[in-house]
């Protein structure tokens, strides 16, 4: 039998690292956001060239993070493309915003960009193109697109880790960015976890308030937030395949 993914011949390939990394943690025996998620978000922003990596719990939670960050929320739409995994529009859902969508170019299967000016409407809050399969959708019209319209731009680049448009890395292009570490994607953890990537110093403070319960500091809840913390195990997992 030929796996589609075989996680396990891939453990075996870097089972050393990954054990003294994991052997590191339950040493030290501080689990949620600690040293490793610290690193893990620094060199994550380092590698997709941005200024800040905020780690959640998962995908889908980083487009919900991402989506309410910039606003979107009950009698919002966000458009997206509907040739995607549910769980795009599931984390649009998630703010009580309603997923709407533009169609798909049949070459590539990303959303296309002569589709959406058409789709938009007073409701639209934020422009959500997917790099499916790790191809990156044609990102500056749609970014000309959000400009024109004052949408801001969110990158569902959860299959997309490592891709690059015009030399840009996934990630870097949209005001702000998903990623998804479940352990069949490009970088993937050994259970759920997730990322959000942006050079906007106040959407990355938005939404490291809204993944802790809305913690400013600690006791000090400034909004209502999420549980949605990437664990400090798989962070340290997730620096080693990095």
């Amino acid at each position: 039998m030929i796996y589609i993914n075989d996680t396990r011949a891939q453990y075996d390939s870097i089972k050393v690292e990954v054990q003294r990394a994991v052997n590191a943690v339950m040493e030290k025996s501080y689990f949620i956001l600690g040293e490793n998620v610290a690193a893990f978000e620094r060199e994550f922003a380092e590698y997709c060239g941005t200024r800040h990596a905020v780690g959640v719990g998962n995908g889908t939670d980083a487009i919900h993070l991402a989506c309410r960050a910039v606003g979107a929320g009950p009698g919002d739409e966000v458009l997206t493309s509907p040739h995607t995994a549910t769980f795009t529009a599931l984390g649009i859902s998630m703010t009580g915003a309603v997923p709407s969508f533009a169609d798909i170019d049949l070459e590539t299967g990303n959303i296309d960009p002569a589709k959406i000016e058409a789709a938009i409407t007073p409701r639209t809050r934020a422009i959500m193109p997917v790099h499916l399969y790790g191809q990156m959708a044609d990102v500056d019209p749609i970014l000309e697109i959000g400009r024109r319209h004052g949408i801001p731009v969110i990158e569902d680049a959860a299959q997309a880790h490592g891709a690059t448009y015009k030399g840009a890395r996934a990630g870097s292009l949209g005001q702000v960015s998903c990623f998804s570490f479940y352990p069949t994607k490009n970088l993937g953890a050994y259970g759920d976890g997730g990322a959000i990537t942006t050079d906007d110093d106040g959407l990355a403070q938005a939404i490291r308030e809204l993944r802790n319960g809305g913690q400013r500091e600690r006791y000090n809840h400034v909004r209502v937030g999420v549980c949605s913390r990437l664990d400090e195990m798989q962070a340290a997992i997730l620096r080693v395949k990095l």
